[in-house]
């Protein structure tokens, strides 16, 4: 149990970051151009009711007392109150973190049955012409943005042939998969494409390694030695970059949710900053960086659970 003796450490190691965050966002979201009274009353406003809004909302005070009263209500579990929504920014939050879960889960996993098999394909064939497809289309997909990948899907799938909604989230269960496909879809083919990459480089070199040739020495089938030795040895190095590509997955999640209109964090923010929200901006990245570090912190379990030669 020696090898886990940095779960009892990271999490300190993960409060100077998740600080320095809060730093950065503080002043980012309030350097964007722009005055959340007048957004709220508009361009014909008062100066007197422009002036009680900001007194209502803790906008007329310095910014570094601002941001003392922001992690205030960080320490008491709180995130202040919407100046759009005029609730609580976790409450906002909350009802919103449905959609977003269930597109990050959903990408992960059709990102994983993609570059498995096209990895797998690329590796028993290293060198033909299986290998040289897989690594071009790889190169392309790399190269697609998602809000173009995802504006097509819609146009070939929704709108040619009308088999899946457009956009949406829908109530019931079936509903909601329905409306979650095309999203999913569209994260999964950007990120399998960096996952097919490093898949395909770890399986190579472990198709080479001493333990895939002591086990064919033994008379195990190709078949066998790659899905029991080679494939297990190659996980590690695509789970790190997983977690790694996790950051980029999120923040791939307001550009995908915006193009098809899921109500979910991702929309959040993109409405937040445009309507000068402070506090949402701040609650939601603050959600986004602790999801992130958490995602690194459970990948890097589970690297010293498959691996036990990783000491960390």
């Amino acid at each position: 149990m020696h090898r886990y003796k940095f779960v009892l450490t990271r999490p300190l190691q993960f409060l100077p970051v998740l600080f320095g965050i809060s730093i950065i966002t503080f002043i980012l979201v309030r350097l964007i151009p722009g005055d959340p009274a007048r957004n709220i009353l508009g361009t014909r406003a008062t100066p007197q009711a422009l002036a009680s809004i900001r007194a209502q909302y803790g906008l007329d005070q310095p910014m570094w007392l601002q941001y003392v009263y922001f992690l205030k209500n960080l320490a008491d579990g709180e995130m202040g109150k919407s100046i759009l929504y005029k609730i609580d920014v976790l409450k906002l939050i909350a009802t919103r973190i449905e959609p977003t879960l269930a597109l990050v889960a959903a990408s992960v996993v059709l990102s994983v049955l993609i570059a498995v098999p096209m990895a797998a394909i690329a590796a028993r064939n290293a060198g033909r012409a299986p290998d040289h497809a897989v690594r071009i289309v790889s190169t392309f997909g790399i190269g697609f943005p998602p809000f173009w990948l995802g504006l097509m899907l819609i146009i070939l799938f929704s709108v040619e042939l009308g088999l899946l909604p457009v956009s949406g989230y829908g109530a019931t269960l079936a509903e909601k998969l329905a409306h979650l496909v095309l999203p999913s879809l569209t994260v999964a083919l950007s990120l399998s494409t960096v996952l097919t990459r490093s898949l395909r480089a770890a399986m190579i070199e472990a198709l080479k390694s001493d333990v895939a040739t002591a086990a064919r020495a033994r008379g195990m089938p190709e078949g066998i030695v790659f899905w029991r030795h080679v494939l297990p040895n190659s996980l590690v190095p695509t789970i790190n970059l997983l977690a790694v590509n996790i950051g980029w997955l999120i923040g791939g999640t307001v550009v995908v949710e915006s193009v098809f209109a899921l109500p979910g964090m991702g929309q959040l923010i993109v409405r937040a900053i445009f309507s000068r929200d402070y506090m949402v901006v701040q609650g939601v990245a603050m959600v986004f960086a602790c999801a992130t570090v958490l995602i690194n912190f459970i990948a890097d379990i589970v690297t010293v659970a498959v691996d036990p030669r990783v000491k960390l």
